[in-house]
């Protein structure tokens, strides 16, 4: 009965270090889509974020509301 865990246990360890994988490059796309999106924002005027309805201190919460739309809040 030992014997049988310990293989169980095994399988699911190959799964579970599989899935960190997956969620840590999950994770890094999300970061690098809030990275982006802030840099793009960033590089805009006052003039032009007013023409999008949005302020400068704004634009964080847009980047991370952008990521978490597109991968889900991790």
């Amino acid at each position: 009965m030992a014997y049988a865990s310990d293989i169980r246990a095994q399988g699911a360890q190959k799964a579970g270090t599989l899935s960190f994988f997956e969620t840590l490059k999950a994770k890094i796309a999300r970061q690098m889509l809030i990275r982006e999106t802030v840099k793009e924002l960033n590089a805009l005027s006052g003039r032009e974020l007013a023409d999008l309805g949005m302020h400068r201190s704004q634009i964080m919460g847009v980047a991370i509301a952008a990521a978490n739309e597109r991968y889900g809040a991790l």
